[in-house]
């Protein structure tokens, strides 16, 4: 059997889409996998081991490299497409493969209405609250049985830890925390100064620095947290998400928004504490039961103004105060310490 699965964007969506594949490699030991990535999040399936081959979609604006990708697709002889994105765009790949099948969500779950049209089979899949069951669901329609969340990742070689001890001076130090104040929606983002004061507090009442980890266009924020943090702080070096990966697996905790290097962290089994405003951590959120939430998002006037229907929500905040910024770090210093007390995920 040769299966292509397809979930393109973005960095967390495509952590969220791992179990499925796994799922899918239990069920189908022998079976040829393959995964169409964008090229922002190919780095992170390439440390997935149950895939057999990754296939990088180019950037658009190059029209050449369209006809190129269809006729690799094609080469391929899939006899299955899962579209896990649900996008017009996806669709369009999953169905230009040629696969025999071309598998994806129905009403309700499909991102956009139109992709429907582009594929075979249209599963019912019942209403499961995590987009990650939803994603188990769909590879349960084509035969994976469904099973405990796996994420199969990689340990890749990085330098960037012991660089990140370092810059806080104190090599020597094991343990910090990381703290990742960025998201691709400002609407996720906790304010820089509420991190540079939850890292103050960590430090005084557990000796516990943080680094702070930063990613395209986003090094000023950094810096605004480590200066707000009075030296108990330090910026991450400048990384790639194999240095990502590094860095969360050997955090002690990860405190961010609902945001890429958050879902990557709770994925290796980093202990996580995750700040949601306009979105839905019944939808998006950590996993464990051991992790911890600090919501707003009952709160989210942008959200009532604009109720959700497909998981997309408010981008940019309208409010002259946005429900992030009425998370207090005390809430926040209390939710970390609560998950630091229990044991680290195996």
């Amino acid at each position: 059997m040769r299966l292509l699965v397809v979930r393109l964007t973005s960095l967390g969506d495509v952590v969220h889409a791992i179990p499925a594949v796994a799922a899918l490699r239990r069920a189908f030991p022998a079976a040829r996998i393959d995964w169409l990535v964008g090229e922002r999040c190919r780095e992170l399936v390439e440390l997935v081991p149950v895939v057999d081959r990754f296939l990088a979609t180019p950037r658009f604006r190059a029209a050449a490299a369209f006809p190129r990708l269809l006729r690799t697709l094609r080469a391929g002889r899939y006899d299955a497409a899962i579209d896990f994105q649900g996008l017009l765009k996806s669709a369009v790949l999953a169905r230009g493969s040629g696969a025999g099948r071309v598998i994806g969500f129905g009403r309700g779950q499909v991102r956009e209405r139109a992709a429907r049209l582009l594929y075979t089979e249209t599963p019912d899949i019942g209403s499961p609250a995590h987009v990650i069951d939803r994603n188990l669901a769909l590879a349960a329609a084509i035969g994976a049985p469904r099973g405990p969340a796996e994420f199969p990742i990689a340990s890749p070689r990085s330098a960037a830890v012991e660089r990140a001890r370092a810059a806080l001076g104190r090599p020597e130090t094991r343990e910090f925390a990381l703290l990742n104040p960025g998201a691709a929606w400002p609407s996720k983002c906790w304010p820089a100064e509420r991190f540079g004061a939850l890292a103050r507090r960590l430090w005084r009442e557990q000796g516990l620095p943080s680094v702070v980890a930063w990613g395209p266009g986003e090094r000023a924020l950094a810096e605004r947290v480590v200066a707000a943090s009075e030296g108990s702080a330090a910026a991450a070096p400048p990384t790639r998400i194999a240095d990502l990966v590094a860095l969360c697996r050997a955090a002690a905790v990860m405190v961010a928004g609902d945001t890429g290097p958050l879902h990557v962290a709770a994925a290796v089994g980093t202990p996580v504490v995750g700040l949601y405003g306009p979105t839905d951590a019944r939808r998006n959120g950590p996993w464990s039961a051991s992790d911890a939430v600090v919501s707003r998002c009952g709160e989210c006037r942008c959200r009532q103004d604009r109720p959700a229907v497909t998981g997309v929500v408010v981008r940019r905040c309208t409010r002259a105060e946005s429900c992030m910024a009425a998370i207090p770090v005390e809430e926040v210093a209390a939710a970390v310490s609560r998950r630091m007390g229990g044991a680290r995920d195996a």
